[in-house]
């Protein structure tokens, strides 16, 4: 006895189930960007370990401020984008919470790796495990409870291409 199925091509390609919000699946498309991510991710694997064997141990860099500069203006400009939606009741702000533990995630490991020995790195370790971890990891809890309340939820520049299971238009 053989299943009767229904082609693939008519087969919902994507579910996207967001917490309180509405069942979409993406009508057509292909899934190439996101086979292009995962290719991303394996040609990365062969980069770094070419880096790890040919990069100096030091270097001199003659930007080095301004790429700190540059990075704590980014976690600032992420933290006041969060902290001012959080105050407004603006359900985007996991988003930003999730930008903001991020970048604070790599200040901290950017910060240890890159001191010097001795007191400059004791303080790195000391700034990381007191200060943008543990704020890192509130950001993580904000983030997971507006994504888990169904508090992102983008309808019409984003979704336009998406129906419901039923295959109504979010307009009925």
């Amino acid at each position: 006895m053989v299943a009767a199925t229904a082609p693939l091509a008519s087969r919902p390609r994507t579910v996207n189930r967001l917490a309180g919000g509405p069942r979409l699946v993406r009508a057509g498309g292909n899934r190439w960007l996101g086979w292009g991510m995962i290719g991303g991710a394996a040609a990365l694997v062969p980069w770094m370990w070419m880096l790890a064997a040919t990069m100096p141990s030091s270097a001199v860099v003659a930007n080095w401020s301004t790429a700190w500069v540059g990075l704590d203006a980014m976690e600032a400009a992420a933290l006041l984008g969060t902290g001012v939606l959080y105050v407004r009741g603006d359900r985007r702000y996991g988003l930003g919470a999730a930008v903001t533990g991020t970048l604070l995630i790599v200040d901290a490991w950017f910060d240890v790796t890159t001191a010097t020995p001795g007191p400059g790195r004791t303080a790195a370790i000391a700034l990381a495990a007191g200060v943008e971890l543990p704020l890192a990891a509130l950001c993580a809890v904000l983030a997971g409870r507006a994504f888990t309340q169904g508090a992102v939820v983008i309808h019409d520049a984003v979704n336009s291409g998406w129906q419901s299971i039923d295959r109504s238009t979010p307009d009925g």
